[in-house]
């Protein structure tokens, strides 16, 4: 995992869950050219963003959804 400090730096589309609807509190995804995810806070979109390998993302969703994390 790496993180940026500028988000909005990133050469990235960022998208949110549609799941999130009109709610603020929310996490927003990029994928990256080289198939990393970056993960950043909604309300924050120039702060910063963690970038996280398909390998270690899946691991994390997979602890959160097991209630690991």
């Amino acid at each position: 995992m790496t993180t940026i400090p500028n988000s909005s730096s990133l050469p990235v589309t960022w998208w949110k869950s549609s799941a999130s609807g009109a709610q603020s509190d929310c996490v927003e995804c990029g994928l990256l050219e080289d198939g990393a995810v970056a993960v950043r806070d909604s309300k924050a979109p120039t702060g910063p963003a963690l970038v996280f390998g398909r390998a270690a993302l899946t691991a994390m969703v997979g602890a959160v959804a097991t209630g690991a994390l």
